[in-house]
């Protein structure tokens, strides 16, 4: 009853706000959804908006992980123009499609999961109390969960980054031609292909470094982010310029802890793509990969484009924090500070 009411009353408030009486016909048709399929929605599209926007630097980042022919070599602005050069702007968002067919569900269930493992911890662990390491548990526990549902979308989202094709000229530097032939034409064709090539198991190569990687960096950017946010004045406490810097930090903070193992990931990924490393598989785990790397590419590779993270993940995070707090208000969705479980507490 009291949502109830409290739907209606938002439902007035935004009708103060916009005019026509058709958009507000559109916004109430989302009055009645519970508050974790709005979180869902909310989510979703942040995520989204948000990858759209990097999607040039995100593809560089994976170029420059992988080692890719004619790029290991360049820098963010020489692999930018290189790219452009060969592939036109499309070349910017290779890969992207599969990255936002990920990321939707991705962003989704992140958010979604986290409000409810932070309430079922809550409830269930009061002697945990209610600061930064419930959020600590509760991230790790919901960026586990979201990788586990979306992972095949990651790995085919990496393997069509990773392929270049000329389309405007030799790719290398010298007038020998650089043979790189694209195997996949879209993510299903991806899907089927590694499904066909070695089952469900294939389907998840690389998921372990993902795992050991998306669990303290999804915990460290919740924890970080509600610990820098405890010692912002009371006032402030709504501002969205608040939110995308206490965002920013926890993001560059816990990019900065777990990057190797996303690059161990990305190789992981493509190895069989790879033609002298088809006949054996390079790494047998993460820490095999991990020391593999150091031992024949330099501790530097553990971090190679590393810069180009730091680049793209403030615009990032600007724009999902915008954008999911656009889509909160237009979906109705309370603040967190009056949601069910921190309500509880």
């Amino acid at each position: 009853m009291g949502s109830s009411t409290q739907g209606s009353t938002l439902s007035t408030n935004v009708a103060g706000f916009v005019d026509g009486s058709s958009a507000h016909r559109e916004i109430s048709v989302f009055d009645g959804l519970p508050i974790y399929v709005k979180e869902l929605i909310a989510g979703g599209a942040a995520g989204a908006f948000a990858k759209t926007a990097v999607a040039p630097l995100e593809r560089v980042k994976i170029l420059l992980q992988t080692r890719t022919e004619g790029f290991h070599s360049l820098g963010v602005y020489q692999s930018l123009k290189k790219i452009l050069k060969h592939e036109g702007v499309i070349g910017f968002y290779k890969g992207n499609g599969a990255s936002v067919l990920r990321i939707v569900p991705y962003a989704a269930l992140h958010y979604m999961t986290y409000e409810r493992y932070r309430g079922w911890i809550l409830n269930n662990y009061s002697a945990l109390g209610t600061g930064p390491i419930v959020d600590l548990l509760a991230g790790s526990a919901s960026g586990g969960t979201a990788v586990l549902c979306t992972y095949p979308l990651d790995l085919a989202r990496t393997k069509l980054a990773y392929q270049v094709k000329d389309t405007r000229g030799n790719l290398a530097n010298g007038s020998r031609p650089t043979h790189v032939h694209p195997q996949y034409s879209g993510t299903k064709n991806v899907l089927e292909a590694v499904y066909k090539e070695g089952g469900l198991r294939a389907l998840y190569r690389g998921v372990g470094p993902t795992l050991i990687g998306i669990l303290p960096y999804a915990g460290l950017k919740f924890y970080v982010y509600e610990e820098l946010k405890r010692h912002v004045p009371e006032e402030h406490q709504s501002s969205i310029l608040m939110r995308l810097f206490c965002g920013a930090i926890a993001g560059l903070l816990g990019q900065t802890f777990t990057y190797p193992l996303d690059v161990v990931r990305r190789q992981m990924q493509v190895e069989h793509l790879q033609p002298s490393l088809q006949d054996t598989a390079r790494y047998r785990n993460t820490f095999d990969g991990l020391s593999s790397i150091v031992r024949n590419q330099g501790w530097r590779q553990l971090f190679a484009g590393l810069s180009v993270n730091y680049m793209k993940i403030v615009p990032s995070v600007a724009i999902g924090f915008t954008a999911y707090d656009t889509m909160k208000a237009c979906l109705h969705v309370p603040p967190r500070q009056k949601s069910k479980s921190v309500s509880a507490a």
